[in-house]
């Protein structure tokens, strides 16, 4: 079969679909985040569905899915987000590998949960590399297909499948995430900056996720306006009592400009700016807000750098464990 056979066609592009890997380390100094999916976990599952390596680039659909009409046979699975697939209107079960004939369209249900699902085919999608990743990075139109996300009648490249993909293997239940209603937080960076009682009633609110949310950010509702230790702004700093002289974003950083609505920094957010980081969202915890919907209820939770490493333990063996069976 001919390498230029192995595609599809972009019938619908859903909202806002894009390519994503395990995204481009090593240039956020240099003001490039990491991009890749914002769920992890439900990438890697896909892609060990239909035996890929674990960072072959593979769809990330957000809320509505795309329809794709295949021009060969093709090895589908489907994670994440409760988003039902379906192969000419037949639905399909999720975290588990499927076969899509060629000439046949994959398309996508109503969402049933969670907000990102991830479509990988066996072979990987094959646009170029840019930096060592074939993660989209929007923004600076990076990566990807085309630096964007995809458009009706995009023709978009597979890899060669090798043939280590089972249809019908499947993530066991027990081994998919839930979708959480906690999110666990270091407190630091500028901690210091509010007073004691807008830290306790930080982590005492209930907070709702803003419909901005994206992949630069998550954005948060609802909770107490954060009191500030008084002090004289530094020169360079501005008047308001959020900002501080610019520093750097830690991935996952919580910024809470004025004190009102706290935004968590996701995959694609910037490097550095001038508004202070309360603390930062555990690694173990960062899939988890990937996969929240606009208004939906969350709470934060303190933990110690203990607990945040022993949660990081215990998500590296929870990925071992999401094994197809």
């Amino acid at each position: 079969m001919p390498e230029a056979a192995r595609s599809f066609k972009v019938v619908k592009p859903g909202l806002a679909t894009t390519v994503q890997d395990l995204g481009r380390p090593g240039y956020y100094h240099l003001g490039l985040p990491i991009s890749g999916a914002m769920d992890r976990l439900a990438l890697i599952a896909a892609n060990r569905l239909v035996g890929n390596e674990d960072g072959a680039a593979a769809l990330e659909a957000v809320f509505l899915g795309p329809e794709l009409t295949f021009a060969a046979d093709a090895l589908v699975a489907v994670t994440g987000a409760d988003l039902p697939p379906k192969v000419d209107g037949v639905e399909q079960p999720g975290w588990t590998a499927f076969t899509v004939a060629a000439g046949q369209t994959l398309s996508f249900g109503f969402l049933k949960g969670g907000a990102r699902a991830y479509v990988a085919i066996a072979g990987g999608i094959d646009v170029p590399e840019v930096l060592g990743s074939r993660s989209t990075y929007a923004l600076g139109a990076l990566g990807g297909f085309e630096g964007r996300a995809l458009k009706a009648g995009d023709v978009v490249p597979l890899g060669t499948a090798n043939g280590t993909g089972r249809e019908g293997a499947s993530i066991p239940p027990a081994a998919r995430r839930p979708v959480a209603n906690e999110i666990r937080v270091l407190p630091g960076l500028y901690w210091h900056r509010i007073t004691e009682s807008a830290q306790d009633g930080f982590f005492e609110d209930t907070w709702k996720v803003a419909p901005e949310a994206d992949r630069i950010g998550y954005r948060f509702r609802g909770g107490r306006k954060l009191d500030f230790v008084p002090r004289e702004q530094p020169f360079g700093a501005g008047s308001d009592p959020s900002n501080i002289v610019d520093s750097c974003y830690p991935y996952g950083s919580i910024q809470v400009p004025g004190g009102t609505e706290p935004i968590v920094l996701h995959r694609d957010a910037v490097s550095g700016g001038g508004y202070f980081m309360i603390g930062a969202v555990i690694s173990a915890d960062m899939d988890l807000i990937g996969q929240l919907q606009p208004h939906q209820a969350v709470r934060f939770a303190a933990v110690t750098m203990e607990d945040a490493l022993k949660a990081r333990h215990d998500e590296t063996a929870r990925l071992k464990a999401t094994v197809p069976a």
